[in-house]
């Protein structure tokens, strides 16, 4: 996966400090047919490193109510900032947060796992229901009936000592 890590050596040697970056390819543990692509831009901001793009893919999925595999359009945007030093030690001022902003501390490594990255993207954009449609009512089940082995059947015959009484008492 070392090629899916960018240094923060790289982002500050860069023109303008800003580091494009594209991926296309399978992520471990998600399901899909084609490979994902991101289109990245990593630019270095101080003492922060800043991630925006975009990450899109068709992610097969298993439908939680009738359990049919379905196709997923995938197409998330990625900001996500990234703390050179250690937030709780070197960070005394306040730093506002922006809705859905979050700022991972890298507490000192000189690398940013991008693999890493779009796993969490994929993950978190995964809806928490995952339904094949609207109209999805949920598997046909097989009628009783239909579930009766024939092998069985000998077992329908047979008697149990007192059952016979069992059942003149039940009427």
């Amino acid at each position: 996966m070392s090629n899916y890590v960018v240094s923060l050596e790289q982002i500050e040697n860069a023109k303008d400090k800003t580091l494009q970056y594209h991926f296309s390819g399978k992520i471990k543990d998600i399901n899909s047919d084609e490979p994902l692509e991101a289109d990245l831009t990593l630019q270095s901001l101080g003492e922060f490193i800043e991630v925006r793009g975009n990450l899109k893919g068709i992610l097969n999925l298993t439908c939680d109510v009738c359990l049919n595999e379905f196709k997923y359009n995938l197409n998330v945007d990625i900001d996500e900032m990234y703390a050179k030093k250690a937030l709780a030690e070197d960070y005394a001022q306040e730093t506002e947060l922006k809705e859905g902003q979050f700022i991972t501390d890298l507490n000192g490594a000189q690398e940013i796992d991008i693999y890493d990255l779009l796993y969490q993207s994929v993950i978190l954009d995964l809806p928490n229901k995952k339904v094949c449609g609207i109209n999805c009512n949920g598997k046909e089940f097989p009628k009783e009936e239909d579930l009766t082995d024939p092998r069985l059947e000998v077992f329908k015959n047979i008697r149990l000592e007192g059952q016979e009484e069992l059942e003149e008492k039940k009427q």
